[in-house]
């Protein structure tokens, strides 16, 4: 068991589907949906809310991730399309992209079954803090750019492509951790810290930060902790984690909808006045480590040392964009051109003017010029941690 780079701490099933206009459209029907009701509901219990949520979504072309009070209520919302099975969570993805670019790592899990055995790249090793199956997938939403939902008195069109995801995960919701996983960071030079954003209750957050604590104390001085946000289920438990690791966090990583979400407003992600007054706010919650944020425009590094992301932050862009134009399918050479694909030309000249004003701190680079007619938008901020881990292991 190779442990030099873990990947923690949870991962899952998914099932996938693309939302079509047809279905949506019966279903603002069949539940007489109307339009003063597309805000997010503060709980999701049945398949009315779950659709609501996901309208209120699409019209604004957002992202989110959302606990889901009943099992049964996904498997109602996911026999209304075709489904594709496939692991996720962030550190299952990304190791399935190390693992592309050569790079071995082990995972930490906290639930398994036939699936997971059967999908996990040959060269990923993992340990397991549940010595039973289960199988509880979570339902992964994706959506298209100017997909056009019209019924009743709602109209809308999605301005942008992107995903949502719906979970109800009593492994996840848990995150029971193995003790095998201090053993196993003694060896580690890069450790992926994920999936902390889908308990519910408080004390078994705390009891499990404690635990990883104790964990982490086994994990060498010189390794690099990189901790990856998500949309918590509590939103107001981000701020606990944060209190209970920030000081062992070396990389901060985030994207878009979760820097919108701590700032409690839309932020233009092309006006560098707005975004350099978003990264001077975003300070306020995380202070300390470097801060990775990949958008969909741009990514970039903030810290005394971005300079020394910037092959990182490349690969990351690159490993998402070809996941995002060739989804689970591509290859090898598909990588390789993405390489010299050319950037997006405004992102280019944003990322050259945030550079010149905040200076040495940030390290910007654009996102490449993709166009393509059926995008992959599931699962691309998994896919740029693991290239930007990639990069950082082989530095390293």
């Amino acid at each position: 068991m190779d442990g030099t780079v873990v990947l923690g701490l949870g991962g899952c099933v998914d099932h996938e589907l693309t939302l079509s206009a047809p279905v949506m459209e019966q279903l603002i029907r069949e539940y007489r949906i109307r339009a003063d009701e597309l805000t997010a509901p503060i709980a999701i219990t049945n398949e009315r809310e779950l659709v609501i949520s996901v309208l209120t979504y699409l019209q604004k072309g957002g992202g989110g991730e959302h606990y889901v009070a009943s099992a049964a209520t996904l498997r109602e919302f996911t026999q209304r399309f075709p489904i594709r099975t496939t692991l996720g969570g962030t550190s299952v993805r990304a190791a399935k992209e190390l693992s592309r670019l050569g790079v071995p790592s082990t995972l930490h899990l906290v639930s398994i079954n036939d699936v997971v055995r059967r999908l996990l790249p040959a060269d990923t090793d993992y340990v397991c803090s549940d010595d039973k199956d289960t199988f509880n997938p979570n339902v992964i939403v994706q959506y298209a750019q100017d997909l056009q939902v019209r019924a009743g008195d709602i109209d809308l069109r999605a301005p942008f492509p992107n995903r949502l995801i719906y979970a109800n995960d009593p492994a996840n919701s848990s995150m029971l951790l193995s003790p095998d996983l201090g053993p196993l960071l003694r060896g580690a030079r890069l450790f992926l810290i994920s999936g902390f954003n889908s308990l519910r209750d408080q004390q078994l957050l705390d009891a499990r930060l404690s635990s990883l604590q104790d964990h982490l104390r086994q994990l060498p001085e010189a390794a690099i902790v990189y901790y990856e946000d998500a949309g918590f289920h509590q939103p107001a438990f981000s701020q606990r984690v944060r209190e209970a690791l920030l000081h062992r966090i070396n990389i901060y990583g985030l994207n878009e909808d979760e820097m919108q979400s701590y700032l409690g407003r839309t932020v233009n992600l092309l006006s560098v006045e707005h975004v350099a007054a978003a990264l001077e706010s975003l300070r306020t919650f995380i202070p300390g480590p470097t801060l990775v944020l990949h958008t969909k425009y741009w990514s970039a590094a903030l810290g005394e040392d971005a300079e020394a992301h910037a092959e990182a932050l490349n690969e990351g862009i690159v490993v998402a964009s070809t996941r995002y134009t060739h989804g689970d399918n591509s290859t090898h050479d598909d990588y390789t051109r993405m390489q010299t694909h050319p950037r997006r030309p405004d992102a280019r000249e944003f990322a050259a003017t945030l550079e010149h004003r905040l200076g040495d701190t940030v390290r910007c680079l654009p996102a490449l010029h993709l166009d393509t007619p059926t995008p992959t938008t599931i699962g691309l901020g998994d896919a740029f941690v693991g290239g930007f881990l990639a990069a950082t292991a082989q530095q390293r």
